[in-house]
């Protein structure tokens, strides 16, 4: 079936979902300042969809035998508003890149639902990346 390589590369990406997911659901809740509602609300939905995305990929582990790691990467709640918007999109930009990396090696390995399952995910972190740059003004 799947190779440990895409295994592992696909428990990093559990592990860089639940940090993110944890990150922008506290980041929600603390962050301070004049678009701090409007911001939170969107830091919320995206924690949310963060979470569900480690499910998805945890589920397919599962299938492919393998046991999804429940350990987050290191969660930073920390900096202003500008500093919490920066770090998220250096986030987004990383999955981005991480999950470009599990595409190109499940089509090498034919898994083509494992290839489906990250296309569509990653389509979703673009839109995650696009939102962060529109909250900084870039």
């Amino acid at each position: 079936m799947a190779s440990a390589e895409l295994k592992k590369l696909m428990n990093e990406a559990i592990s860089r979902e639940l940090k993110v997911s944890i990150q922008y659901m506290f980041q929600h809740i603390m962050i301070k300042g004049k678009r701090a509602k409007f911001i939170g609300t969107e830091l919320r939905a995206i924690a949310i969809a963060e979470m569900l995305h480690a499910e998805k990929i945890a589920e397919r582990l599962v299938y492919l035998g393998e046991v999804p790691t429940t350990t987050p990467a290191p969660v930073d709640i920390t900096g202003t508003e500008q500093e919490i918007i920066k770090k998220d999109v250096a986030e987004e930009e990383f999955a981005i890149a991480l999950y470009k990396k599990i595409i190109k090696q499940a089509n090498d390995e034919t898994d083509s639902t494992t290839r489906l399952l990250f296309e569509q995910i990653l389509a979703e972190e673009e839109l995650h990346h696009q939102t962060f740059q529109t909250l900084l003004g870039e």
